[in-house]
C-alpha cells in the first residue's frame, strides 16, 4: 500500500536528533512518507547551538515546489524558520492553500536556550502565519514569546492557549515538557480546540534525554493527519509516541548533554 506523504519545513541538526532529521525519522516511525525542504543549517550537538547558516527564502520556496508538484503532500509541519523572508514566504503558501493539514511548531528557542529565530520574525508568525495553521505546538517558552507575557500554573497555561486560538489556528496545543509550579510531577498539554481547554497529561519521564521533544511530537501529530486522523486524534498519537520515545531512550548515554530520542522505540515492542 502506498503510504501517506508528509512534509517537513524545517532547519537541519547535525546532531541528528531535532529539526528535519527527528521529523522524517518520526514521518517513518509512524509508517509515513516524508520529504523536507531545508530551511537552515545548523552546527549544533547535544549541548547547544554553534551556528546557524541560512537558507535563501526563494530556495526554501524552489523546494516546497518541488514537492508539491511530484508527491500528493497529505500534511505540513513548520520548524525552524529563521528570518522573516522564510516566514513570510511559508505564510504566502499557507495562504494559497498549498500546506494541507499544516501544523506549525513556532520553533524560537532550542531546549538548551538558544535562540532559532530573529526576533523581526515573531511578529510575522502572529500575522501572518498562524492564521492558516491547523494546529499549533509551541513550547511553554514559545508561548510566551507569542503572547508576551509568562506562564506560570496550568490556568495559566490554559488561558494561553486560548488566547493562541484566538489568533487563528484550528486548534492549540501548549506542550508541557518544560514544567511550571504546579504540575511537576505530569507533562501537561494544553489543548484548545476551538471552543474549550483540555489537558493531555503523561506522567513526566526522567532523562537528560530531551532533544528535539517538540519536533518529534508535532511531526507525530502530523504524520497522524497526513493518515487521516482528526486533530484530537492526532495529539493523542503524539503524546503516545513521544513518551514512549522518551522511555525507550531515558538511558542512552549519546552526547554529553540533552541527548535525543527513541525515535523508533514502537519498531522495539
Amino acid at each position: 500500500m502506498t503510504p501517506a506523504v508528509a512534509l517537513s519545513i524545517a532547519g537541519s541538526d547535525s546532531s541528528g536528533g531535532a529539526g528535519v532529521q527527528a521529523d522524517l525519522k518520526t514521518f517513518a516511525a509512524l509508517g509515513v512518507y516524508g520529504a523536507c525542504a531545508v530551511t537552515a543549517l545548523t552546527a549544533q550537538n547535544t549541548r547547544g547551538v554553534t551556528g546557524i547558516h541560512v537558507v535563501p527564502a526563494e530556495f526554501v520556496v524552489e523546494q516546497v515546489e518541488a514537492v508539491l508538484d511530484d508527491l500528493a503532500v497529505a500534511a505540513v509541519k513548520t520548524g525552524m524558520l529563521a528570518t522573516p523572508a522564510i516566514v513570510s514566504a511559508v505564510a504566502e503558501l499557507a495562504a494559497a492553500g498549498r500546506l494541507p493539514n499544516l501544523v506549525v511548531d513556532p520553533v524560537m528557542v532550542a531546549s538548551s536556550g538558544d535562540r532559532l529565530l530573529e526576533p523581526e520574525a515573531e511578529s510575522l508568525y502572529v500575522g501572518s502565519l498562524l492564521p492558516h495553521a491547523r494546529m499549533l505546538t509551541p513550547n511553554l517558552r514559545e508561548a510566551e514569546v507569542l503572547l508576551g507575557t509568562p506562564i506560570r500554573s496550568i490556568a495559566e497555561q490554559r488561558e494561553a492557549a486560548r488566547a493562541l486560538g484566538a489568533l487563528g489556528p484550528a486548534v492549540v496545543v501548549i506542550k508541557g515538557g518544560h514544567p511550571v509550579s504546579d504540575s511537576s510531577d505530569q507533562a501537561v498539554d494544553v489543548v484548545w480546540d476551538g471552543t474549550s481547554t483540555h489537558d493531555l497529561s503523561a506522567p513526566r519521564v526522567p532523562t537528560v534525554n530531551n532533544h528535539g521533544t517538540g519536533c518529534t511530537f508535532a511531526a507525530a501529530a502530523a504524520a497522524a493527519m497526513a493518515g487521516g486522523a482528526k486533530p484530537s486524534e492526532a495529539l493523542q498519537t503524539a503524546k503516545d509516541y513521544v513518551s514512549l520515545a522518551l522511555s525507550s531512550g531515558a538511558s542512552w548515554q549519546l552526547g554529553h548533554g540533552h541527548g535525543p530520542l527513541d525515535h523508533f522505540a514502537v519498531d522495539h515492542r
